[in-house]
Protein backbone atom coordinates (compact mmCIF):
# COMPACT_ATOMS: atom_id res chain seq x y z
CA UNK A 1 0.00 0.00 0.00
CA UNK A 2 1.32 3.44 -0.90
CA UNK A 3 2.07 5.95 1.74
CA UNK A 4 -0.15 9.02 1.66
CA UNK A 5 1.10 12.00 -0.30
CA UNK A 6 2.60 14.58 1.97
CA UNK A 7 4.28 17.91 1.62
CA UNK A 8 7.49 17.65 3.59
CA UNK A 9 10.13 20.31 3.53
CA UNK A 10 13.69 20.01 4.70
CA UNK A 11 15.12 22.56 7.08
CA UNK A 12 17.43 25.10 5.44
CA UNK A 13 21.10 24.24 5.11
CA UNK A 14 22.26 27.13 2.97
CA UNK A 15 25.71 26.44 1.60
CA UNK A 16 25.48 22.75 2.41
CA UNK A 17 27.30 20.50 -0.03
CA UNK A 18 26.07 16.94 -0.55
CA UNK A 19 27.02 13.92 -2.58
CA UNK A 20 24.42 11.74 -4.24
CA UNK A 21 25.61 8.24 -5.09
CA UNK A 22 23.10 6.36 -7.16
CA UNK A 23 22.83 2.93 -8.65
CA UNK A 24 20.72 3.13 -11.79
CA UNK A 25 20.20 -0.61 -12.20
CA UNK A 26 16.48 0.15 -12.44
CA UNK A 27 16.70 3.39 -14.39
CA UNK A 28 13.08 4.54 -14.12
CA UNK A 29 13.05 3.98 -10.35
CA UNK A 30 16.42 5.71 -10.05
CA UNK A 31 15.06 8.72 -11.92
CA UNK A 32 12.17 9.00 -9.46
CA UNK A 33 14.48 8.69 -6.44
CA UNK A 34 16.84 11.30 -7.88
CA UNK A 35 13.98 13.71 -8.57
CA UNK A 36 12.85 13.55 -4.95
CA UNK A 37 16.37 13.85 -3.54
CA UNK A 38 17.41 16.79 -5.71
CA UNK A 39 14.16 18.63 -5.03
CA UNK A 40 14.69 18.24 -1.26
CA UNK A 41 18.32 19.38 -1.44
CA UNK A 42 17.58 22.36 -3.65
CA UNK A 43 14.63 23.48 -1.52
CA UNK A 44 16.92 23.35 1.53
CA UNK A 45 19.48 25.63 -0.12
CA UNK A 46 22.07 22.88 -0.62
CA UNK A 47 24.20 22.03 -3.63
CA UNK A 48 25.09 18.52 -4.70
CA UNK A 49 27.34 16.45 -6.88
CA UNK A 50 26.20 13.17 -8.33
CA UNK A 51 28.02 9.95 -9.18
CA UNK A 52 26.61 6.77 -10.64
CA UNK A 53 27.64 3.22 -9.85
CA UNK A 54 26.48 -0.09 -11.29
CA UNK A 55 24.44 -1.51 -8.43
CA UNK A 56 23.53 -1.28 -4.75
CA UNK A 57 26.61 -3.20 -3.63
CA UNK A 58 28.83 -0.62 -5.33
CA UNK A 59 27.23 2.40 -3.64
CA UNK A 60 29.33 2.28 -0.43
CA UNK A 61 32.62 1.99 -2.35
CA UNK A 62 31.64 4.75 -4.77
CA UNK A 63 30.71 6.88 -1.78
CA UNK A 64 34.06 6.40 -0.04
CA UNK A 65 36.10 6.97 -3.22
CA UNK A 66 34.27 10.21 -3.94
CA UNK A 67 34.22 11.67 -0.41
CA UNK A 68 37.93 10.91 -0.01
CA UNK A 69 38.74 12.62 -3.32
CA UNK A 70 36.67 15.66 -2.34
CA UNK A 71 38.36 15.89 1.07
CA UNK A 72 41.80 15.65 -0.55
CA UNK A 73 40.84 18.55 -2.84
CA UNK A 74 39.77 20.61 0.19
CA UNK A 75 36.09 20.42 -0.78
CA UNK A 76 34.53 18.02 1.75
CA UNK A 77 30.87 17.14 1.69
CA UNK A 78 28.47 17.97 4.49
CA UNK A 79 26.61 14.74 3.85
CA UNK A 80 25.61 12.14 1.32
CA UNK A 81 22.53 10.47 -0.11
CA UNK A 82 22.57 6.87 -1.34
CA UNK A 83 19.96 6.00 -3.96
CA UNK A 84 19.17 2.66 -5.54
CA UNK A 85 16.75 -0.22 -5.64
CA UNK A 86 16.88 -3.94 -4.97
CA UNK A 87 13.92 -6.03 -6.17
CA UNK A 88 13.25 -9.45 -4.67
CA UNK A 89 13.85 -12.24 -7.12
CA UNK A 90 13.61 -15.99 -6.92
CA UNK A 91 17.00 -16.52 -5.30
CA UNK A 92 18.77 -15.59 -2.06
CA UNK A 93 20.71 -12.87 -3.93
CA UNK A 94 18.15 -10.23 -2.85
CA UNK A 95 18.92 -10.77 0.83
CA UNK A 96 22.67 -10.54 0.25
CA UNK A 97 22.52 -7.36 -1.82
CA UNK A 98 19.94 -5.64 0.38
CA UNK A 99 21.59 -6.55 3.67
CA UNK A 100 25.21 -6.03 2.69
CA UNK A 101 24.65 -2.69 0.97
CA UNK A 102 22.73 -1.40 4.02
CA UNK A 103 25.39 -2.72 6.41
CA UNK A 104 28.23 -1.14 4.43
CA UNK A 105 26.43 2.20 4.22
CA UNK A 106 25.87 2.18 7.97
CA UNK A 107 29.51 1.28 8.57
CA UNK A 108 30.74 4.17 6.39
CA UNK A 109 28.35 6.63 8.00
CA UNK A 110 29.21 5.71 11.59
CA UNK A 111 32.97 5.20 11.15
CA UNK A 112 33.42 8.45 9.24
CA UNK A 113 30.74 10.43 11.08
CA UNK A 114 29.21 11.11 7.67
CA UNK A 115 25.61 12.36 7.64
CA UNK A 116 24.01 9.87 5.27
CA UNK A 117 20.50 9.33 4.03
CA UNK A 118 19.87 5.79 2.85
CA UNK A 119 17.49 5.82 -0.10
CA UNK A 120 18.21 2.30 -1.31
CA UNK A 121 14.77 0.77 -1.72
CA UNK A 122 14.04 -2.89 -1.15
CA UNK A 123 10.80 -4.12 -2.66
CA UNK A 124 9.06 -7.28 -3.77
CA UNK A 125 8.01 -5.84 -7.14
CA UNK A 126 8.86 -3.04 -9.52
CA UNK A 127 5.38 -1.59 -8.94
CA UNK A 128 6.05 -1.35 -5.18
CA UNK A 129 9.41 0.30 -5.81
CA UNK A 130 7.92 2.81 -8.25
CA UNK A 131 5.25 3.76 -5.73
CA UNK A 132 7.79 4.28 -2.96
CA UNK A 133 10.20 6.19 -5.21
CA UNK A 134 7.66 8.52 -6.81
CA UNK A 135 8.04 12.01 -5.27
CA UNK A 136 4.25 12.44 -5.43
CA UNK A 137 3.55 9.25 -3.49
CA UNK A 138 6.32 7.72 -1.36
CA UNK A 139 9.19 10.18 -2.01
CA UNK A 140 11.88 7.94 -0.54
CA UNK A 141 14.59 9.87 -2.41
CA UNK A 142 13.39 13.07 -0.77
CA UNK A 143 13.19 11.32 2.60
CA UNK A 144 16.79 10.16 2.26
CA UNK A 145 17.96 13.67 1.39
CA UNK A 146 16.05 15.17 4.31
CA UNK A 147 17.61 12.59 6.65
CA UNK A 148 21.10 13.55 5.45
CA UNK A 149 20.29 17.25 5.86
CA UNK A 150 19.01 16.68 9.40
CA UNK A 151 22.16 14.82 10.40
CA UNK A 152 24.38 17.46 8.77
CA UNK A 153 22.59 20.16 10.75
CA UNK A 154 23.05 18.13 13.94
CA UNK A 155 26.76 17.79 13.18
CA UNK A 156 27.05 21.55 12.65
CA UNK A 157 25.11 22.29 15.83
CA UNK A 158 27.30 20.11 18.05
CA UNK A 159 30.52 21.34 16.47
CA UNK A 160 31.40 18.39 14.30
CA UNK A 161 32.00 20.31 11.08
Amino acid sequence: MAEPSRAVSAPRIDGGRFLIVEARYYDSIGALLLAGATRALESAGATYDRVNVDGALEIPTGLVITIDAAATEGRPYDGAVALGCVIRGETFHFEIVAGESARALMDVSVQRKLPLGNGVLTADTIAQAEERADPKRGDKGGDAARAAIGLALLKRRVGGR
